[in-house]
């Protein structure tokens, strides 16, 4: 008798568990994402990220060129 109700409740926990869907803060995100690119900015101060790049599509370019 006690095995029914014992899968019974594992049953309703599981289905609570799989469409459980908290409430989104997507402002809260939208700042999140905002000083992950600010810190990833500050972090090539240099300018090395822009300008590997460049060489990288110069030297792409002079390969389609011969």
């Amino acid at each position: 008798m006690g095995r029914g109700r014992q899968k019974a409740k594992h049953t309703k926990v599981a289905r609570d568990l799989k469409y459980y869907s908290p409430p989104t803060d997507l402002t809260a995100l939208q700042r999140e994402l905002q000083s992950q690119r600010s810190d990833s900015s500050s972090a090539n101060g240099d300018g090395r990220a822009e300008d590997s790049d460049d060489r990288a599509d110069e030297n792409a370019s002079s390969v389609y060129r011969r």
